[in-house]
């Protein structure tokens, strides 16, 4: 029998010839790896416990959670039905959805029960991260220390603080399970059950969220190494071959995010080509920065709408190819070089801005996944080289303590921030600036605290870097309002009717406004009554509280049988999603209504 050879690759030893028994799971789980999970979810509960006492933030969590009629109903059989026929913020995501359900099922809307299920998905992931390394590389503290450095970063903050990054975290946990089904059929472990338990995972990630969709090509990565597969002409065919039901997969996952967008009518910004790309270049290089310099992180950063200098642009083109030819030349002694590096560049194209949607450039939580191609290239390269040192155990342990200890520290502050929404944009203003956005939210965080006369001021900070900001002019317009300002709140409410007629909102609290002002100079019974009976237009009269201001409209106007029927029209939906403050309000009204109603006709 012919011997098979031995080759060293990254300082993991596995035959040349014959890759279905290399690389053997251990046999039984030893004390060394049950003691780095536990340690790894010991970690996750001491930087993210804090977020148990933490409250829903006024960025996408009322539309994805707190105010989702479909989502706080809790789990059922027509819940998950709708899960999968509805769309949530622009996207198809009908596992995060679903997932979501369960939450409000068990914790209502305490919000601490929501970031409960978000701290344990990222100790998972973490614990899954750490066996998937072993079980392909059989480094034990190389393993350990890539995914104990993915559960501390503070990049990964907004995963796990976010109530709304749901979908990162749940794709994140499908996405390891599928590569780790797809080293079993690699090497031959009942092949054809982990071929398709690997593309289920990947249904279920996609379905999660479709960040996933690169996962084909990180299989090709993986097969390069650490699993070895890439030998002849033919093997290399064959590999693409069986990559094809994933590339299908990714398709339907790419259109059903198109067609989600669509049927949402989410707000696009079309940007040129040469602006995306730039845009895309800039963003790698911004990632790969805040991944060795994690301060001064934010939730949000201000758009750039003219780009980014043509200086920039190239000299950061320059550095990624630089880096990219660099590992592509060491892949011989050093694989696992471009098997990190490509994995950041591949997993980041979905959310480069190539295919831009929003006007952000980049945001924290994007590096979550492509975060473990340079967390890997990056250990296992200081890793062969502390190994020529002479006290080697000795620096790469010191080094990596306190590698741990500073990315624990920033962690453990960056989640601080998430503590509620004053507090979250407090600082992302301190960490951007000319942020119009992070201005808007402020004063929506500080008007729901009832301390209008500030949030005021934050709108108006907003709408100086960017006086086209329509919802920023509606908030100030109610802040105006609240303060019983009521003609410097009319003139707002007609700057956003102009630009935005149709507008739900601006036109349901103008009507409020003149049909409950207790000014008789700016109460208009009849012009409440147009604008609250085209919002009613606009909503399908399926909105409580648009029917509920037509109603008061009807009222003002003496027209009392017909508030009283709209209101209780109202009140039905109002019980059907379970709106208790609501139905509360409008029970007294149309009891006041009732009690008017036979002086109508003398009015």
């Amino acid at each position: 029998m012919k011997e098979a050879r031995i080759r060293t690759d990254g300082g993991n030893l596995y035959p040349d010839a014959v890759v279905n028994d290399t690389l053997r799971r251990p046999s039984r789980w030893n004390c060394e790896v049950v003691g780095i999970c536990a340690l790894l979810v010991i970690l996750v509960i001491l930087i993210f416990g804090q977020t148990l006492r933490f409250d829903f933030v006024n960025y996408d969590d009322a539309l994805n959670v707190s105010e989702n009629a479909g989502v706080v109903a809790g789990i059922s059989l027509s819940g998950i039905a709708w899960a999968f026929t509805h769309t949530q913020v622009g996207r198809w995501a009908p596992v995060t959805a679903i997932s979501r359900q369960f939450d409000c099922q068990f914790y209502g809307l305490w919000a601490g029960g929501h970031h409960l299920t978000n701290l344990l998905l990222h100790a998972l992931v973490s614990v899954l991260l750490f066996l998937l390394l072993l079980d392909l590389t059989r480094s034990v503290w190389r393993g350990a220390f890539v995914a104990a450095v993915f559960a501390l970063h503070p990049l990964h903050v907004e995963c796990v603080a976010w109530v709304s990054a749901r979908g990162d975290l749940l794709c994140a946990v499908f996405f390891l399970l599928s590569l780790s089904s797809y080293a079993n059929y690699a090497r031959g472990r009942r092949h054809r059950i982990h071929y398709v338990l690997c593309l289920l995972w990947f249904t279920l990630g996609l379905m999660s969220k479709s960040m996933i969709v690169t996962l084909p090509f990180v299989l090709l990565l993986l097969d390069y190494w650490p699993l070895g597969r890439f030998r002849e002409k033919l093997q290399l065919r064959r590999l693409l071959i069986e990559k094809v039901p994933f590339l299908v997969l990714s398709a339907a996952s790419c259109a059903a995010t198109v067609i989600a967008q669509e049927v949402s009518r989410v707000e696009k910004t079309h940007y040129t080509l040469a602006l995306r790309v730039g845009n895309a270049l800039v963003g790698y290089v911004i990632y790969l920065g805040r991944t060795i310099y994690p301060f001064r992180l934010a939730v949000l950063y201000p758009p750039l709408p003219n780009g980014w200098s043509a200086w920039q642009v190239m000299a950061d083109c320059l550095l990624v190819v630089a880096l990219t030819a660099g590992a592509i030349m060491l892949r011989r002694k050093q694989p696992y070089l471009p098997v990190g590096w490509l994995w950041y560049l591949g997993m980041l194209v979905p959310v480069s801005g190539i295919m831009q949607v929003g006007a952000q450039v980049y945001t924290d939580r994007y590096t979550y996944l492509p975060h473990i191609g340079l967390c890997m290239a990056g250990t296992w390269a200081v890793g062969d080289w502390a190994g020529r040192l002479r006290h080697r155990c000795f620096l790469t342990g010191a080094f990596a303590t306190a590698a741990l200890c500073i990315l624990a520290v920033v962690a453990y502050r960056q989640t601080s921030y998430w503590r509620d929404s004053v507090t979250l944009w407090t600082h992302t203003l301190e960490s951007t600036q000319d942020n119009a956005d992070a201005h808007n939210n402020l004063g929506t965080g500080l008007a729901r605290k009832g301390r209008q006369a500030e949030a005021i001021d934050q709108f108006r900070e907003a709408l100086k870097i960017n006086p086209a900001y329509i919802e920023c002019h509606a908030n100030l317009a109610l802040s105006l309002d609240m303060q019983g300002r009521a003609a410097e709140a009319l003139l707002e409410y007609r700057k956003v009717l102009e630009a935005a007629p149709d507008s739900v909102n601006p036109l349901n609290n103008l009507a409020w406004l003149l049909a409950t002002n207790a000014d008789p100079s700016v109460r208009n019974a009849h012009l409440a009554m147009q604008l609250a009976g085209r919002a009613r237009m606009l909503t399908s009269a399926q909105d409580a509280n648009v029917l509920d201001t037509l109603a008061a409209a009807y009222a003002a106007a003496g027209r009392f049988s017909d508030a009283v029927q709209t209101a209780k029209n109202a009140l039905q939906l109002a019980e059907s999603k379970s709106n208790t403050k609501l139905v509360g309000a409008l029970r007294r009204e149309i009891k006041l209504y009732e009690a008017c109603h036979p002086y109508e006709d003398a009015h």
